[in-house]
């Protein structure tokens, strides 16, 4: 017997359900590539069955790593243990999850058995995910559950994660099943296949009475760019940007983001700056924007900036379009996101006398890293917010330092400053020393 089976075995008399897991772990990683003799197999699958019945829950999580590299000599006592409605609950969950390791026709109709007789919702549950980690030897006896009321939802989760081309058929098959989760399940699962029966039922889904269907055949048809033209894509999705259930038009946003087409962005503007559409909406929409990175897009927000009404519109929904502006990472478009903060900075524009919007103006510039925001940015340093002022020195360094020091230098050499700006000034030269070293 090997030394690491002698203390697991010790380790067990002691009741240290940890350290045994560790002993057998070491014995098993000891010669991985040198098979198990019969009777160290049989020795410490009983001892790893030990830790599962009766450990606690960190106990028997290290010991499941064990069952696998055991082989198939395991399958029949966790099978056992899985049917056993006397055994602790837990101990039936670990056997459940570890069975899915195991891609053997007994594991699939155990697994099966508990999906059709389990009491408990969430050994079920597990059951389903591990015949869904088992992949293709599990879909012809999950596809037979569909027939059946009570397994036809479990069967639908554990197809649904199988990312296989054989599940097709048995999820089109509860397109328009009853049970709106069902529902749901499979139009999220058969969009991602590049299948010609799938995109209608896609379309159709849009109009769903479940807000859940139809925000998954939103997220379905987003990702879906080969459908732009010959579905006319932009159109039906723009339709769910006015839904009643704001977590599908928010979806919809994000799918149209992607799309970045001129008509894809010409529906969000319109959202963006209609006086009904809510907070999360708005702050959505605006990441949509920065998500398409277009020109259009960058005009749109600028448009946007000037449109909104400060009075009727929450501050944040501004903050939130100066924070995309400083994300737009497309070198040939940085500069004209700089001019948009920079010919705000320098504007009357209501919003610009809150300290926030101020400092996330020079968060963005320095992020653009555009040498001629190193002017406006100056500016800033007068402003009687420290904060303002904070963001403005470190958006200055971030620039290029020694090109933004010299400008501070000259500066700071003027005669017709105001104190304020000589203040700022002041403080920003410091700031530069401290980090030159003095």
């Amino acid at each position: 017997m090997s030394n690491f089976l002698e203390q697991a075995q010790k380790a067990a008399q002691q009741g240290d359900w940890l350290r045994l897991s560790q002993f057998l772990q070491q014995w098993l990683l000891t010669e991985p590539n040198v098979p198990l003799l019969e009777a160290d197999t049989r020795q410490g699958l009983a001892l790893a069955l030990m830790v599962l019945e009766t450990g606690d829950f960190q106990a028997r999580w290290d010991v499941a790593k064990v069952f696998p590299a055991l082989g198939e000599a395991a399958i029949a006592p966790l099978i056992d243990l899985l049917q056993d409605d006397e055994a602790d609950l837990e101990s039936r969950w670990f056997a459940a999850r570890i069975l899915g390791e195991f891609d053997n026709p007994d594991t699939v109709q155990a697994l099966i058995a508990i999906l059709q007789n389990a009491e408990d919702e969430e050994l079920s549950m597990i059951a389903a995910e591990a015949l869904a980690n088992l992949g293709a030897s599990a879909i012809c006896a999950l596809t037979s559950l569909l027939a059946n009321e009570d397994t036809r939802f479990l069967a639908v989760q554990s197809l649904s994660q199988i990312r296989r081309s054989e599940t097709i058929a048995p999820l089109l098959s509860v397109v328009n099943d009853p049970q709106p989760g069902i529902r749901a399940m499979a139009i999220d699962a058969l969009g991602s296949f590049h299948d010609p029966r799938i995109p209608p039922l896609l379309l159709q889904a849009l109009t769903d009475p479940a807000a859940i269907v139809r925000r998954n055949a939103v997220a379905s048809l987003g990702v879906r760019s080969d459908l732009i033209n010959e579905l006319d894509l932009v159109s039906p999705l723009s339709d769910r940007l006015w839904d009643l259930n704001l977590d599908v038009c928010q979806q919809t946003a994000i799918a149209l983001g992607r799309i970045g087409t001129d008509a894809a962005i010409d529906r969000l503007f319109r959202v963006l700056t209609s006086p009904h559409t809510p907070l999360p909406l708005q702050i959505e929409t605006i990441r949509a924007l920065g998500w398409a990175e277009t020109e259009k897009a960058l005009e749109c927000l600028q448009q946007s900036l000037i449109t909104l009404d400060p009075s009727h519109t929450p501050v944040e929904v501004f903050q939130e379009m100066v924070t995309i502006l400083g994300r737009w990472s497309n070198p040939n478009l940085k500069p004209h996101a700089a001019a948009i903060l920079i010919n705000l900075v320098n504007s009357t524009h209501p919003i610009t006398t809150h300290p926030k919007i101020k400092q996330t103006i020079a968060l963005s510039l320095g992020h653009l890293g555009q040498l001629v925001a190193i002017e406006p940015l100056s500016q800033l340093l007068a402003d009687e917010d420290i904060g303002v002022q904070l963001h403005a020195i470190a958006a200055l360094k971030s620039l290029d330092f020694q090109t933004s020091l010299q400008h501070l230098k000259t500066l700071a050499r003027q005669n017709n400053l105001s104190e304020a700006m000589k203040r700022g000034v002041a403080i920003a030269l410091q700031e530069w020393k401290g980090e030159m070293g003095g």
